[in-house]
């Protein structure tokens, strides 16, 4: 982008990214924090081969735990496998989701494993079933569109997954999702009845009210431990809602100097997010 270009869009990206900083997102989750809602910090950056660059995430997030402890701010991370060591080796990945771990637990923090486009599905999938075992505090996204998301999940439940359910943003090819709406929205609300079946935590991670009125409906029926999770800076009015009426909201924060890749992803992951933001920007 030229520098005018990306000051005019980043007035409009600012609506759902914290900022460039690590101060920045610790800002965002107290405002989040101030308005009723957990807030959930993700430190944009993703498909990394490079093995400096990932351990510079790796720090990062290492750092962002302990500011977040420092600042006593409700607060707790989500990171992405590709950006942390799976675009370059699985077992450096591995290890640096430990090392992650290891400082969240010091400070008795949750950690959220993003999904990210279906070249990195089975790797991340795999790793999080292998660290069930001795990682209580540790949850994995499953993508509605990925055709393949039932039989993980009916897989993971059992063993204890603490799972964030999600449509699903990355453009994928007919062979592994789901390509009608209507295929996408039946199996979100499949998967979603598994959830609400079972008597661990979960997250709904959705804006479509369809879906969410369908999960407090759910929830009338079942003693469900869950969640709803948002992105920052869209739907507020929904967020205000849902908290008036009793559920848990938690703010999904993505920070840093990556936003405009990030943002592109979110306009274009579908036709009705342009019509969410704007409602957002007008409301």
């Amino acid at each position: 982008m030229t520098r005018i270009t990306e000051r005019l869009f980043y007035r409009i990206a600012k609506r759902w990214i914290a900022g460039y900083t690590l101060q920045d997102a610790i800002n965002a989750a107290r405002n989040a924090n101030d308005r009723k809602m957990e807030a959930l910090l993700n430190r944009l950056g993703e498909h990394t081969p490079d093995w400096n660059l990932i351990q510079s995430y790796v720090e990062e997030y290492l750092r962002l735990l302990e500011a977040i402890q420092n600042e006593k701010v409700r607060a707790t991370i989500s990171v992405k496998p590709s950006q942390i060591g799976l675009a370059a080796d699985v077992s450096l990945y591995r290890d640096n989701l430990l090392k992650i771990l290891a400082k969240a637990e010091e400070n008795g923090r949750f950690v959220w494993i993003d999904m990210e486009n279906s070249p990195y599905t089975e790797s991340t999938v795999k790793v999080y079933r292998e660290l069930l075992g001795t990682q209580k505090e540790l949850g994995l996204c499953l993508q509605a569109n990925m055709k393949r998301s039932e039989s993980d999940l009916r897989d993971l439940l059992p063993r204890g997954a603490k799972v964030r359910l999600v449509k699903g943003a990355y453009p994928e090819n007919g062979d592994v999702a789901f390509k009608r709406r209507s295929d996408l929205n039946a199996n979100y609300l499949r998967l979603m009845q598994l959830l609400f079946e079972q008597s661990g935590f979960f997250a709904i991670g959705t804006h479509d009210e369809k879906m969410i009125h369908e999960a407090e409906k759910l929830s009338r029926d079942h003693k469900a431990n869950f969640e709803f999770q948002l992105l920052k800076g869209i739907r507020d009015d929904l967020k205000s809602r849902l908290l008036t009426d009793g559920f848990r909201v938690s703010e999904y924060i993505p920070y840093g100097p990556e936003w405009y890749n990030y943002s592109k992803r979110r306009m274009r992951e579908r036709k009705r997010n342009i019509l969410l933001l704007l409602r957002s920007i007008t409301g």
